[in-house]
């Protein structure tokens, strides 16, 4: 009866195993500075952009109102079910106008099955967010590390 029960425990284990999604990272990981044609940025503006937005390459990141960086990526497996991403940004330490600093920001994202990229991205649209040092921007499916970069904000 036991070699029944650990066979049946080892099914079930397995079974259970393939019911969840192997998310991944799927190709290159573009990362640095999503390109605009916008100039005049002012504290609080957005400017609304394609998905297929341009990046210029880098890890050096200019101290500026309207610079937006971060990464994109394509996730194979995923599916709408699966458990959400933890998207995890380690800032150089961010003052809000409240006087409470932030070392880090922390977004859950739901699998979106049908797109065909994901971003990870920070936009500097108030002037307290343009914080000069190191970034760290991870993407996270549960505890499971999917993609990071490093930027440096000068």
């Amino acid at each position: 009866m036991i070699p029944f029960r650990m066979t049946a425990l080892m099914v079930l284990g397995l079974a259970s195993g393939v019911a969840v999604a192997d998310v991944r990272v799927d190709g290159p990981v573009e990362y640095g500075i999503f390109e605009s044609q916008y100039k005049d940025y002012q504290p609080g503006e957005r400017v609304l952009t394609r998905s297929n937005q341009t990046i210029e390459q880098t890890d050096e990141i200019p101290a500026k109102l309207g610079t937006k960086f971060g990464m994109r990526y394509t996730l194979a497996g995923k599916q709408e079910k699966d458990t959400p991403l933890t998207l995890l940004y380690l800032t150089p330490g961010v003052v809000t106008p409240d006087g409470k600093r932030h070392d880090k920001f922390v977004v859950e994202q739901q699998m979106a099955a049908g797109a065909p990229t994901d971003v990870m991205a920070f936009e500097f649209t108030e002037h307290y967010e343009v914080v000069p040092g190191e970034w760290h921007f991870m993407v996270f499916q549960g505890d499971r590390l999917l993609a990071d970069q490093r930027f440096t904000v000068r």
